[in-house]
């Protein structure tokens, strides 16, 4: 899924327009601005700014744990779309509260200003006609440029906004990218939406225990991206629940689904499912929509809910107990059965394996050091993977991406009442959820000192005290920890406790930066493979260009340059120059300018990024021009110009 944003990403990062964005909804800033009016507001005026309370914050927060948890990692990625080109990504509540934001230092000062930082309410009630507020209004993805705000001391911003939905179809929050509007990027909104959909996938994927999820599209190679449909039933084959993508495909709406079953939805009854499943290639069967439009699923049998830990602070731990190793990480790369998987060729890598290999198992505590994007957590489920605590749950903790008023109850769990906003019936912290299994402390150096000495007590004792409670659990947890921050300097500068550094160090290996291994090409293949079954090859200049490369985001920069690289080639033999991300060209002209031009290694020039972005949704939706305006967020004209711009095929009808 991560393809479909990078792709959006790379093409926002390609240049520059002052022009003003396109809109389909003409009247929907005049509607905007005569509510901002009855509202009282006045253009010319600057509205006071009530940020919340830091408590008040923290509640909203935990009011939106599962949606604040699920949007980090996404909202990261997405940041590093578009990092340089002075904006920000922005996450809000359901009331357009901001509950999160990161951006570069320069732009985020100017946008303090205007008070577009957390704790601020974009509302149109309080702010008039800006994307945030006018999206939540209208329940649509909606740009908001320069003039077109109501309050002219917002008049310097472009905004792009999509609210996000909930399994059930209901607006929980909102994502949005605001920048100068002198430095608009027309496909920042594509960008924002697929964006927001994939925070609305993670959220499906994770609010349903004991079900049946069914993975389906038209073209077999979209099932795993961000627009396959997905559909929940219970085992019986009552329907639950349907992402956007699915309720767009099943062509009801979420009320009207509710009184479906599997069978009346796809002509099939559970056990011939069961049946299809089993005697399928590749563990993908046939199925056909109420439309008549046949589609390829693949079917994921959720564990009973008995097996699951009852509840956690975001109230979605299921994910977090499946007795495999998860199948797909978060940069993309696909989980290996254990270390033997990660041994590519590189004597570097083989060395690490091999120590390991006489620690696991032995109750040694492991830490991993290595630059950010190495695979420090891939490593840490291969470990567990190989580990006689197979069979146990991995629990992963990410302490730099956890709010620190929020990290104690994260780890430890709490009571009911313990804090303001707690859940009925408390919540089973990750070292609980951990037991019988492994703890993995990724990015161990960001966990704030005064938490520290508490994490040390427990793995000391092997016991944890929820907040709020008197009680102690017993834990029982192999323990991996990752960091990419030099530790002995945090020890001796008083930033990290001494005595939890060599509890955590029993034995210390370090992952080797890509541009260190002498395994890239084996690397990239297996990247592009584990994404495409019948990946196109490299030419043999791009080959050339990724080995000289520096890769200063390691495997998850390179993974995330083959996905954009796989879609963009679609349709040529092989992946040629024209295929690369813009920004991956540029930085490696810069550095390659002083070196001669005598081989063929010097990129070409870039096709239009757009074009291909919109062809391949195209693609993706059988021709349906309206489809894949709305999926990209752009208007009809837009799809009909590209396509006739790139010599494309003749649309289908809408």
């Amino acid at each position: 899924m991560i393809s479909h944003v990078a792709a959006a990403g790379r093409a926002s990062r390609g240049g520059t327009s002052s022009e003003a964005p396109e809109t389909d909804q003409p009247g929907l800033i005049a509607q905007a601005h005569e509510r901002s009016k009855s509202y009282g507001l006045r253009p010319h005026e600057s509205p006071e700014f009530l940020p919340a309370r830091p408590s008040e914050l923290k509640t909203q927060i935990e009011r939106s744990q599962s949606l604040f948890t699920h949007a980090l990692p996404v909202m990261e990625t997405l940041h590093n779309q578009i990092v340089n080109t002075q904006s920000m990504v922005i996450l809000t509540d359901s009331a357009g509260l901001i509950l999160h934001s990161l951006g570069d230092d320069d732009f985020l000062a100017k946008a303090s200003k205007v008070a577009l930082q957390p704790g601020a309410l974009w509302s149109e009630e309080s702010r008039g006609t800006n994307a945030i507020g006018t999206a939540l209004v209208e329940g649509r993805p909606t740009l908001v440029h320069g003039a077109e705000h109501y309050l002219e001391a917002n008049r310097f911003l472009t905004c792009s906004c999509a609210p996000i939905l909930d399994p059930y179809g209901r607006t929980v929050g909102a994502l949005d990218v605001t920048g100068d509007q002198r430095g608009f990027h027309k496909h920042t909104m594509a960008l924002v939406r697929m964006s927001a959909q994939m925070i609305e996938n993670q959220l499906f994927a994770n609010a349903f225990q004991d079900v049946v999820c069914v993975h389906f599209h038209s073209r077999p190679e979209f099932i795993g991206t961000l627009v396959e449909g997905i559909a929940a039933f219970t085992p019986a084959g009552r329907f639950l629940s349907a992402n956007r993508s699915g309720v767009f495909q099943l062509e009801l709406s979420i009320g009207a689904l509710q009184a479906h079953t599997f069978s009346s939805l796809f002509g099939m009854s559970m056990p011939q499912l069961i049946d299809s499943e089993r005697g399928a290639p590749a563990g993908t069967v046939q199925l056909q929509l109420p439309s008549g439009v046949k589609v390829y699923a693949r079917v994921e049998w959720k564990r009973p809910a008995s097996q699951i830990a009852r509840a956690t602070i975001s109230g979605d731990a299921a994910h977090q107990r499946d007795t495999k190793p998860a199948r797909r990480q978060g940069d993309g790369t696909l989980q290996p059965d254990g270390l033997d998987a990660l041994d590519t060729g590189d004597t570097q890598i083989k060395s690490v394996i091999g120590k390991l290999r006489k620690v696991i198992g032995k109750d040694i505590p492991i830490m991993v050091l290595g630059e950010t994007g190495t695979g420090k957590e891939l490593l840490a489920r291969a470990i567990h993977a190989d580990s006689p605590r197979r069979a146990g749950p991995f629990v992963a903790v990410n302490c730099a991406s956890i709010p620190e008023a929020l990290i104690e109850s994260e780890l430890f769990g709490y009571e009911e009442g313990a804090f303001t906003g707690a859940r009925k019936k408390g919540g089973i912290g990750k070292m609980v959820l951990a037991n019988g299994g492994t703890l993995f402390l990724d990015e161990i150096g960001d966990m704030p000192l005064h938490l520290q000495a508490r994490l040390l007590r427990a793995l000391q004792e092997r016991t944890v005290s929820p907040l709020g409670s008197n009680k102690l659990v017993q834990v029982d947890v192999a323990v991996v920890c990752a960091t990419h921050r030099n530790m002995r300097e945090m020890m001796a500068s008083g930033q990290f406790r001494e005595d939890l550094y060599y509890r955590l160090n029993g034995f210390v290996v370090r992952l080797p930066a890509l541009r260190e291994r002498d395994d890239l090409d084996a690397v990239a293949h297996r990247l592009l493979q584990q994404d495409h079954a019948n990946a196109l090859p490299l030419s043999e200049p791009v080959a050339r260009m990724l080995r000289s490369y520096h890769w200063p985001g390691n495997i998850r920069q390179l993974a995330n340059l083959l996905r954009t690289a796989q879609l963009m080639a679609e349709g040529s033999p092989e992946i040629t120059e024209d295929h690369l991300p813009d920004d991956f060209l540029e930085d490696w002209r810069a550095r390659h300018a002083a070196e001669p031009n005598g081989d063929d290694t010097r990129p070409s020039r870039l096709a239009d990024i757009e074009s291909m972005a919109i062809l391949t949704a195209l693609k993706a939706h059988d021709g349906n021009i309206s489809a894949t305006a709305k999926a990209l967020g752009v208007s009809r004209n837009t799809v009909y110009r590209r396509i006739e711009e790139a010599g494309g095929p003749s649309p289908q009808g809408d």
